[in-house]
């Protein structure tokens, strides 16, 4: 079973960028469809963007469509969320996510990385 870590998240003020990262460990990467949760306090987990095994499949809440772009490099074991015009409404604890063949729910998460966007 893959193992998640996540690294990138920080202080940024707002209209700045954040790249955000997730290595993955323990299992064949290219095998697992990737994910980016976040959750805001007080709120619930929210899906932010997925991606397919090759990377040719794409999605991504409406709230950070044309903001937000994801990728991976799979030789790299290594999911990539680059986040752009960030707003405060961003601010939030960003999660990696993974699904075996990329079907089903995600089932194996990291621990998360904060990101906090000042106004």
């Amino acid at each position: 079973q893959v193992q998640l870590v996540e690294s990138g998240g920080g202080l940024v003020q707002a209209g700045g960028s954040l790249r955000l990262s997730c290595v993955g460990s323990g299992g064949t990467f290219s095998l697992y469809g990737m994910g980016w949760y976040r959750q805001a306090p007080g709120k619930e987990r929210e899906f932010v963007s997925s991606i397919s095994r090759e990377g040719d499949d794409t999605y991504y809440a409406d709230s950070v469509k044309g903001r937000f772009t994801i990728s991976r490099d799979n030789a790299k074991n290594t999911v990539y969320l680059q986040m752009n015009s960030l707003k405060p409404e961003d601010t939030a604890v960003y999660f990696c996510a993974a699904r075996y063949y990329g079907m089903g729910q995600f089932n194996r998460w990291g621990q998360g990385t904060q990101v906090t966007v000042s106004s």
